[in-house]
């Protein structure tokens, strides 16, 4: 047997902060290294943003000066923005009826690192839950990447965890565990030359989708672990599980009412009662191309990165399962990029696609009830230049009748957002926003676009109607204590390439940032992202209008640009790269990073959202060299902190004998895993 690596790497280095180039490949099919798919020309965020500056004539000290002095140069300076984290009085960006009594942030921060290992503040303690190879499904033999099939596979952990969520059972010393498994590197599962093609991609397709895992608390501590005593519930979703495609869109014979399987999942959401939502992302780099596709096609597939002619993904997937072909079935394709639903409750239940929520590259899906008691779901597009969609079922949530909700998504309203500057002189970096209705269940508002149009060409029908264009935003949640929505956006290492260089946004230009080696130049765009904070009308999530500001403009603190919440910056760590965010019993907002580019590992971090210490990020953790961190989830008690550590090692030179991670240390090959930390008094984590 010949031995393979996939893919083959041209380059070395990160290209895009900490990640590697392999990963870039592997996971999204170097997306960030292409044109951008949306030409539709609309309005960015960074002219909303410029806007949002200039319309309020905060810009007096002319072009050259802005760019000298920084977006958070300027923030930072306005007194209405210290004001607002103490009054409340300007459009509910205040303190809130008991937010800090039990809930300030005190733990320690975690320094900058490149270690090898999670790294905790004083006083806490972590463990491994559960890794990939581990058993899942009764049957599944005892890991060992030397003899891995596709059937042991398909038992066992999948690779490369990501959304985690814990649900609860009867018993509160038991829970369920669900994530997804995002992508695979065969680069560091298998041993060179051991299997052949056929056989690393028959495991690669069972090392995707979802797993579902019996765990169990240890003592009354904040540790958890797999429960091996096992339970009905454990369950493995691949790329091959059948799912039932529902809502609108099914009936259309692009799409139908059966696909197979599910992959390139990222984030997700939990519904009120108690089912999975997982993001279909990345699907485009999945797809081979032995021919000509059919015409009427390409201008979807271009919008979606799905490739139009003669190509091999670093996969190859179509060599054991035709489907993957677009030559062979060229409306598969339109059988990915859904919000996927399974109930972790009901193993023996078809999971369902769900087509009312929109076809995209969906980070997540994260749900709220609405004043009146309907169902509200957002999601964001992960991809430089998309944008951030809502959507709000025309039913309502019944408590009391978990099977009654079971259609909540398949009718309502699918809306995307577009964001203005606020000409007011509030002195905030703010403005206003419209969700703009796209279609309903039965009625489309698309000139030209039928329902099943707008649903499974949901960015083409964005375009038409003037969507923002955002800068990779990723997960969107509501907050339960305060009311309002934070958008993840992560970066877009393009600004100042096609997307333009403004006076109000100095970061496109080069600008020294400091790392673990020393201070460097870097031609960077907006490489660390922001987090936005949405306040809707009335608080009401099923209101069509929102009022938004800036809270974190991220990056190195000694940088000119950066801002946070207008805290000190000379208290606050660096935090580069927003992917994920959660929020503790008390409000404060936890995020996920992913690509660092100041020089350190990824991490968790903590940031108040009002008082007296609104914006002061503190890391809380950090993840394995080479490795992203995903999550994060603290549990509802408030004792534990989940984090899942993906692709740790994954550098452009490692190889399975040859690894850059041994991460969680349990072979001398690393292992995807997902880990807990609690504090060792078992008070609350995070204070």
């Amino acid at each position: 047997m010949s031995p393979k690596l996939l893919p083959l790497i041209s380059q070395i280095g990160t290209r895009h902060g900490s990640r590697a180039f392999r990963t870039c490949q592997l996971k999204c099919a170097n997306q960030c290294d292409h044109a951008e798919p949306n030409t539709s020309g609309n309005e960015h965020i960074q002219t909303v943003l410029q806007s949002a500056f200039s319309r309020r004539g905060m810009l007096k000290i002319g072009a050259a000066g802005v760019a000298a002095a920084g977006v958070g140069a300027l923030a930072s300076s306005i007194p209405a923005a210290a004001d607002m984290t103490a009054t409340g009085a300007d459009k509910g960006n205040g303190a809130f009826p008991g937010f800090g009594q039990r809930g300030d942030l005190t733990h320690g921060v975690v320094p900058p690192n490149r270690k090898d290992d999670i790294v905790i503040p004083n006083g806490y303690d972590q463990a491994v839950i559960i890794a990939w190879g581990d058993p899942v499904e009764e049957g599944a033999p005892k890991f060992d990447a030397n003899k891995q099939s596709a059937a042991a596979q398909a038992k066992q952990f999948g690779y490369n965890n990501d959304y985690t969520m814990i649900v609860p059972l009867k018993d509160d010393r038991k829970a369920l565990l669900v994530c997804n498994h995002e992508y695979t590197d065969e680069n560091l599962m298998f041993p060179t030359g051991k299997y052949d093609a056929k056989t690393i991609a028959g495991i690669g397709l069972a090392a995707h989708g979802m797993s579902v895992v019996g765990i169990e608390r240890v003592g009354r501590s904040g540790q958890w672990r797999r429960d091996k005593s096992g339970t009905r519930y454990n369950r493995r979703i691949t790329a091959t599980t059948k799912f039932d495609v529902v809502g609108p869109a099914a009936a259309d014979p692009r799409v139908g009412k059966v696909a197979y399987g599910t992959f390139g999942n990222c984030a997700g959401g939990v519904t009120p009662w108690g089912t999975i939502l997982s993001g279909e992302e990345n699907f485009n780099g999945y797809y081979d191309v032995t021919g000509a596709v059919p015409a009427q096609y390409a201008t979807s597939y271009k919008r979606y990165g799905v490739p139009t002619t003669v190509t091999k993904s670093a996969r190859e997937w179509s060599i054991v399962d035709a489907r993957f072909d677009l030559t062979t079935t060229p409306t598969e394709a339109f059988r990915s990029g859904w919000v996927v639903e399974v109930d972790p409750y009901d193993p023996k239940a078809t999971p369902k696609k769900r087509t009312m929520l929109g076809r995209l590259k969906h980070e997540g899906a994260t749900t709220t009830i609405t004043a009146d008691g309907r169902i509200a779901v957002y999601l964001g597009d992960d991809e430089r230049g998309e944008y951030i969609y809502k959507f709000v079922s025309a039913g309502k949530y019944d408590e009391n009748n978990r099977k009654a909700n079971f259609g909540l998504l398949d009718e309502g309203t699918l809306y995307v957002a577009r964001f203005t500057g606020d000409g007011t002189e509030d002195g905030l970096f703010d403005g206003t926003g419209q969700w703009i209705a796209l279609t309903t269940d039965k009625k489309s508002f698309i000139d030209g676009m039928s329902v099943a149009d707008v649903l499974i060409d949901t960015r083409l029908a964005a375009d038409k109607v003037g969507a923002t264009r955002m800068d990779r935003p990723e997960d969107i949640e509501r907050n339960p204590v305060n009311g309002r929505v934070y958008a993840a956006l992560t970066n877009n290492s393009n600004r100042g390439g096609t997307f333009a260089v403004d006076e109000a946004n100095p970061l496109a230009k080069s600008h020294t940032r400091a790392t673990l080696d020393g201070p460097l130049v870097e031609q960077s765009g907006n490489r660390n992202g922001y987090i936005l904070e949405l306040t809707e009308e009335g608080d009401d999530a099923a209101r069509t209008s929102f009022f938004w500001t800036l809270f974190l403009v991220c990056g190195d603190p000694t940088a000119q640009e950066t801002y946070f919440g207008g805290y000190d910056k000379t208290k606050v760590s660096p935090i580069s790269c927003p992917d994920n965010v959660s929020f503790d019993g008390s409000g404060n907002l936890w995020i996920s990073t992913d690509g660092n580019v100041l020089g350190s590992n990824d991490g968790i971090f903590t940031v108040p959202v009002a008082g007296p210490k609104r914006g002061q990020v503190k890391q809380f953790l950090s993840v394995p060299f080479g490795s992203e961190a995903c999550g994060p989830l603290v549990s509802e008690d408030d004792k534990t902190a989940f984090v899942a550590v993906q692709h740790p090692g994954e550098t452009d030179t490692a190889t399975f004998e040859n690894p850059s991670s041994t991460w969680p240390h349990t072979h001398p090959f690393p292992r995807p895993a997902i880990s807990c930390v609690w504090r060792k008094d078992g008070a609350r984590v995070g204070s």
